[in-house]
């Protein structure tokens, strides 16, 4: 998912809450009518079981989900989502491999129109002020935010996993209790597993984070060039981060429970 990455972003988690809201409903209910319904079916006579409806064949892969074996489960169609959902552990990927899923996310079709959105919302609210009004001031708030973006991307999927050996793929659980599997999400920002298969702190999430919220000085007006600033920028990636692994979590159930569809 897009990363959001700066202060002004707290109005967007004020705008987004409701649709993070609506997620977590859905799941939960989806996850509840899948239950109820296996149990009516188990109850049944043999004879009197429902004929099982036809699978859609799965869409033709792209180069970069055979080479990570992941698969983009676009989020309501659009927005990019490479996660591993038939595994829990699979061989380590290659540097090259990582910097692949990195640039597969950045310069994904939906990324420049979701960015331009965040610029405009920027530029609504004036934020950064020094940089005033108009088309040229709009082109800086759209490089910071596809800066943002990428820089942080870049660093927790690629640089950091490459440098200390982790795995940037997100394993679906897709089985036990909703609460389990949402405490889940938020424990996959904390560990992680290892090129070697082994699972340990989950260091290219906390110190990428720090390291993407460093380099934002460079681009950042001189007014956000602060510590808060950087901490607040800090947490708020970590925050958005739990906030897409519970929705890479539960998006499977809601697309077959919203939109009756099985295979990505």
């Amino acid at each position: 998912m897009p990363r959001i990455m700066s202060r002004r972003h707290q109005r967007i988690f004020a705008f987004l809450c409701p649709v993070i809201l609506f997620l977590g409903a859905e799941c939960a209910r989806a996850q509840q009518s899948f239950s109820h319904s296996r149990a009516v079916q188990s109850q049944l006579p043999r004879n009197a079981q429902p004929k099982k409806t036809k699978t859609p064949a799965p869409q033709k892969k792209s180069d970069i989900e055979k080479q990570t074996g992941t698969v983009n489960d676009r989020i309501f169609e659009a927005m990019p989502n490479y996660v591993v959902e038939d595994a829990m552990k699979l061989p380590p990927l290659k540097a090259r491999e990582k910097f692949g899923l990195a640039t597969a996310a950045v310069f994904d079709p939906f990324t420049v129109p979701f960015v331009g959105f965040l610029a405009a919302l920027d530029q609504a609210n004036n934020s950064p002020k020094a940089w005033g009004q108009g088309w040229g001031a709009y082109g800086k708030r759209f490089g910071m935010e596809f800066g943002d973006n990428g820089i942080g991307t870049y660093m927790t999927v690629a640089i950091f996993p490459t440098v200390l050996h982790e795995d940037p793929r997100y394993y679906v659980l897709r089985s036990g209790t909703f609460s389990h599997r949402a405490a889940y999400a938020v424990r996959r920002l904390f560990l992680t597993y290892t090129d070697s298969g082994s699972t340990r702190f989950n260091y290219s999430e906390i110190a990428g984070n720090a390291a993407a919220a460093a380099a934002s000085n460079i681009y950042h007006a001189p007014e956000d060039r602060t510590v808060s600033r950087n901490l607040t920028t800090w947490g708020m990636l970590i925050m958005w981060d739990g906030i897409s692994n519970e929705t890479k979590e539960f998006w499977p159930d809601i697309r077959r429970a919203v939109f009756h569809r099985r295979t990505p």
